[in-house]
């Protein structure tokens, strides 16, 4: 057997020291959500900075949290943002800065060793910097000399398809639009981003069933459902005006069902920090279901649903008119549905038939039905298939293209799903590669490029030797942390764009670049005048985003600016127009309106109040784009995931004081955790089955059928009320453990909700 040691990080022992555990808290947000929200934002800000700052965020004439992509509706209330969107702001808006002289003080080696909270806390980037090969530290450089050294490796490459382009989910579309037009100008389809890691299962299960991998609701289609299913999601920590949209729904009378293997505070109860009543009285009872399930059941769960629904003799059990006129395919799935076996589904599930079956008294009681989930639902070897089966549960009834009804996956990062609409893609359809070649006069490549995961392999294996990441913290939101780093370390250069320091900044090729670029609450001025971008969230609503703060240092680049500037130093074919782009994201707006479906007279509709809604199909007409030109139900074969005596099946999970790989504290207040972030959460039954006390210290190993031992070491055990068999931990920690070629099919996500690990006892005292 081969060993691979943990990433590089702080002493495990050192981290769980002073954690303190109480009880999990029954209810989100109320005064200590905006005290916690106002604490971080005076930390970092200060008073009169955190005013000015606050109230613009998510506001028609202000700039889109840089942080959740859940959409605000017409009427936006004064402080419309929720606690984490206050910690996001307020770590991007922070007055502490990252110089040339910390880097003189730090070596890159040093930096390795630093934790992602103590990085993340150092502050704002100020100007570009470089490590050149055989350096220990980075050292300042101009920004003529960073595009001239990247555009060097680029064009010393034997093909354009040694490059990756990375993106996050932070990034504009303008700027998403300028990066994919650049790298298919270079000549590569290399376009790996963070839906790759997340929402890819949806995206893949959408496309095939119902023709958009999108969603088809609106926010007021959650107002007006009668019934919300909330699968694989914690909206209280991730998306938390979520809860207001829930709040909502469930004052006008909607039932909510909760589907997953932890209790979420959020879920149980709401107290709305913009009501009084929110802030003094007992708020509003959330779900009226907890369906406990076991990690990687829900495939079970929602085909048991579709076999009760199909034996049901009540007459609107379902909809025959719907699927006589708008569904294909329901003959072979009726038939594989009515084979279900109940004992697969129970022990996929952990649940009882009997609350399978109360479930469907929800289902039959309700006319208009939505469908919610996220990444508890998107990182198991399933998931394309339990999307689908959730597609075929709301097809059943009609619950597509129907008000107060339909398909709700919640993008997590702010413009994830726009720049997917903008092109990021390594799989572009050919109608897009069209469009975007005879706007600007060139071929753009054909052959399919790298995901995020085999982008990792082709760093490992020696074929991708330069790696550009446009925003995010790369080395610490892919899986199996050991070989991504090692895959990257191999790069003859690796370059970030970035507003703050983090881990992908210590784990550099040959040679390194840290580009600087402006941030969401910052003035973007350029030769033209003040500029402004444009997002999509995760209703597909396109609206506009204006910073006001006085950007960090005079040495930042916009996003756009980055990419066009880079562009004429790399590129020697024909102009295609990166100055003007630069200076005037209008150019960019008139040019995508051309290439991009549903952008006709962007400019003009990006300057309403509102914005303006993507069109959907199925929503819009009922009307699928598939290649049957029908909604698809789909055949799932269920395969229930077994899991060898003495081990349990791990997910990780964020906690309240962090988004996606920012780490914004040590404390995870719904989950009762205080001053640490190395526990796992495990059923008291499940460690008295193992004889590990709750506090012990244990070391989590996964297992793969490679053979190799992924360990991260000194978790404390948290005696929790998880489903039985399952666990919880934080992630990037646990990323280590994640094996690169366990991924979804289809989608080839990595199955970061169902590890099989074992603890092992260390004898270590907290």
């Amino acid at each position: 057997m081969s060993r691979k040691a943990p990433a590089g990080d702080v002493d495990p022992a050192d981290d769980i020291a002073g954690t303190e555990v109480s009880e999990p808290k029954t209810w989100a947000a109320g005064v200590p959500g905006v005290t916690a929200a106002l604490r971080q934002a005076y930390d970092q800000m200060g008073v009169r900075r955190t005013a000015l700052t606050l109230v613009r965020v998510n506001q028609k004439p202000g700039f889109d949290c840089p942080g959740c992509a859940w959409p605000e509706g017409d009427h936006r209330h004064l402080a419309e943002f929720c606690e984490n969107g206050a910690k996001a702001v307020a770590e991007e808006a922070t007055t502490r800065r990252v110089t040339r002289e910390f880097f003189a003080r730090h070596t890159v080696a040093e930096l390795a060793e630093r934790s992602d909270h103590w990085l993340g806390q150092q502050g704002r980037l100020t100007e570009p910097m470089v490590l050149r090969a055989g350096s220990e530290h980075y050292e300042p450089v101009s920004w003529d000399e960073a595009f001239g050294l990247l555009a060097e490796e680029l064009n010393a490459l034997d093909s354009p398809d040694e490059a990756l382009f990375y993106t996050s989910g932070r990034t504009s579309n303008e700027a998403a639009f300028a990066y994919q037009l650049f790298a298919r100008a270079f000549g590569t389809n290399n376009l790996p981003d963070c839906s790759n890691m997340c929402h890819e299962s949806s995206g893949s299960a959408l496309v095939e069933t119902i023709g958009i991998g999108k969603g088809s609701v609106l926010l007021e289609d959650l107002h007006q459902a009668d019934l919300i299913f909330v699968v694989g999601q914690n909206p209280g920590t991730n998306h938390p005006r979520m809860l207001s949209a829930l709040e909502r729904a469930k004052k006008d009378g909607a039932r909510i069902v909760a589907v997953n293997p932890l209790p979420e505070a959020g879920l149980m109860r709401f107290k709305n920090p913009q009501r009084a009543s929110g802030l003094v009285g007992k708020g509003t009872g959330l779900a009226d279901r907890f369906l406990q399930i076991r990690l990687n059941g829900d495939l079970a769960l929602f085909q048991a649903l579709n076999r009760l629904l199909l034996e049901s003799d009540a007459p609107d059990a379902i909809d025959e008119e719907f699927l006589t006129a708008h569904a294909h395919g329901f003959e072979a799935f009726r038939d594989h549905v009515l084979g279900l076996d109940w004992d697969a589904v129970l022990e996929a599930t952990g649940l009882s038939r009997g609350e399978i079956a109360a479930t469907l008294g929800d289902v039959l009681g309700a006319k208009r039905i939505v469908v919610c989930w996220a990444m508890g639902l998107t990182q198991h070897r399933n998931s394309v298939p339990t999307i689908r089966e959730v597609v075929n549960f709301l097809l059943l009834r009609g619950n597509i293209g129907r008000p107060g009804a339909g398909v709700c996956p919640v993008r997590g990062h702010s413009n994830v799903q726009g720049d997917r609409t903008m092109g990021i893609y390594e799989k572009p359809a050919p109608a897009f590669l069209d469009a975007l070649g005879k706007e600007f006069g060139f071929e753009p490549p054909r052959e399919h490029g790298l995901d995020t995961v085999d982008a990792i392999r082709a760093m490992r294996d020696g074929t991708a030797k330069v790696f550009l990441g446009m925003g995010g913290n790369f080395v610490r939101a892919t899986p199996d942390s050991a070989v991504t780093e090692a895959a990257l370390r191999g790069c003859r250069l690796t370059a970030q764009v970035s507003t703050k320091l983090n881990r992908s900044h210590a784990v550099t090729g040959t040679r390194a670049l840290i580009l600087p670029t402006l941030g969401r609450t910052e003035r973007d001025v350029q030769d033209s005048g003040p500029q402004f971008v444009s997002v999509e969230d995760s209703m597909g609503m396109v609206h506009a985003s204006r910073g006001r703060l006085a950007p960090a240092s005079p040495d930042l680049l916009s996003e756009v600016a980055i990419v066009c500037r880079l562009a004429r130093a790399t590129l020697s074919g024909p102009d295609l127009g990166w100055a003007e782009m630069e200076r005037d994201y209008d150019v960019i707006r008139d040019r995508v309106s051309r290439v991009v479906p549903g952008f006709d007279r962007f400019n003009e509709r990006i300057r309403e109040k509102n914005g303006f809604t993507l069109p959907h199909a199925p929503r819009d007409e009922r009307r699928f784009p598939t290649a049957t030109g029908k909604a698809n139900l789909t055949v799932n074969e269920l395969e229930v995931l077994r899991v060898p005596e003495g081990r349990l099946l791990l997910q990780t999970v964020r906690s309240h004081d962090q988004y996606n790989t920012t780490i914004y504290g040590l404390d995870d207040r719904y989950r009762g955790i205080k001053a640490g972030r190395r526990v796992v959460f495990v059923n008291p039954a499940d460690l008295e089955a193992l004889g590990i006390g709750d506090g012990a210290v244990v070391d989590l190993v996964s297992e793969w059928t490679d053979g190799t031992e992924r360990r991260a070491p000194a978790f404390r055990v948290v005696g929790y009320p998880t489903a039985r068999g399952c666990a919880a931990a934080y992630f990037p920690e646990t990323n280590v453990l994640v094996p690169l070629d366990s991924t979804a099919a289809v989608s080839n996500t990595p199955t970061s909700k169902s590890i099989i690990v074992r603890l092992e006892t260390t004898g270590r005292p907290l």
